[in-house]
């Protein structure tokens, strides 16, 4: 391994390595023997710090990965015939593999939104045949904060949505790959953009925020908690050795970890903006967290790639998306942006 390339780029926050205080928390439980399955002292602390980020009602479920969360977040919000509500940018419907449809056999009914983001308006524009066995009936809507688009829910729209959701007989699960930038954007605890907006249960991100391998279905309704143990285990997603998963989002929640690193993404996205579109670069998306979506010319993101690692995000557009994460440099901003400059000219 001493002759791995090290480099750095902006394709995704996933491509960033583990923040040392979660290295270290993974340390720090390895002594000894624990109870497999979620029956460990380390789990039950997790728990509590949930409970006090979420309120008591609160309890999380570790799982491996974000679509392994949302698959069993939805598994528990939604009976075998129905279906949920999601813009049609969202992860569970344009990046997950058809994991949903096809491991929890459910309908996603999706809607096309400017920002990425649902309002109450857009989501009654699918809500009709009610009581038709015709129809996948809608269950739950799901929204993802930031979403895939960069942008970012504010509380008061959270809470629009679960007002509708709940006034249709449906449920509100909420997307929270980037829930600790989303966080850091709003200047909010978690509580007041979940819990207190009314959402049922959250697929908390731990990996892009800094850890390994380590997320959780955080359930916020009481009535869904008897479902998840059943779902996680026939999803593939209970970790034997748990207390490690377990011990990244003590880390994670611990001294604020989330925010420190989530304020650090979201700066290093504001200064790359910023520089882009002194450049006279068009960005049509407002950078709200931790992404920002440029748009080049297909011969400049050629030039670009060469040098820094990004994905394009519309080609018939050129819009591309560069993600900033936890360990994004002022150095690595200002060399992007240089690159651009020599681009450009």
């Amino acid at each position: 391994m001493t002759e791995r390339k090290i480099w750095r780029g902006f394709a995704s926050d996933n491509y960033a390595g583990v923040h040392p205080e979660i290295l270290a928390a993974i340390a720090a439980v390895n002594d000894g023997h624990e109870i497999a399955y979620g029956e460990d002292s380390v789990t039950a602390r997790l728990d509590a710090m949930m409970q006090a980020e979420f309120g008591p009602q609160a309890l999380a479920f570790p799982v491996f990965n974000g679509t392994g969360a949302n698959v069993v977040s939805l598994q528990a919000c939604l009976e075998r015939w129905e279906a949920v509500i999601a813009a049609e940018s969202a992860h569970i419907n344009a990046d997950e593999g058809g994991a949903p449809e096809k491991m929890a056999g459910l309908k996603i009914w999706t809607v096309p939104t400017p920002d990425g983001k649902l309002t109450p308006e857009l989501v009654d524009s699918v809500m009709f045949d009610i009581g038709s066995v015709h129809r996948a009936q809608p269950g739950a809507i799901s929204i993802t904060n930031t979403t895939e688009m960069g942008t970012l829910y504010t509380a008061d729209e959270i809470r629009a949505l679960a007002d509708y959701a709940h006034s249709h007989d449906l449920l509100l699960h909420l997307d929270g790959a980037r829930l600790s930038n989303a966080a850091a954007a709003l200047g909010m605890r978690f509580r007041e953009f979940t819990t207190d907006a009314g959402v049922d249960i959250v697929s908390f991100g731990g990996t892009k925020i800094g850890a390994l391998a380590a997320e959780a279905v955080v359930v916020l309704n009481p009535d869904l908690t008897h479902k998840i143990p059943f779902l996680r285990k026939t999803s593939m997603q209970l970790a034997s050795k748990m207390r490690f998963v377990s011990a990244q989002l003590i880390a994670v929640l611990s001294n604020d970890l989330w925010k420190r690193n989530g304020e650090h993404a979201n700066s290093m996205a504001a200064r790359l903006d910023a520089g882009l579109r002194a450049l006279g670069v068009e960005i049509p998306n407002p950078t709200q967290a931790n992404a920002v979506f440029p748009i080049f010319t297909a011969a400049q993101t050629a030039a670009l790639q060469q040098e820094y690692r990004f994905y394009v995000w519309n080609y018939a557009t050129g819009q591309v998306r560069l993600m900033c994460s936890w360990d994004t440099s002022v150095e690595d901003v200002d060399g992007l942006l240089a690159a651009a400059e020599r681009v450009l000219s």
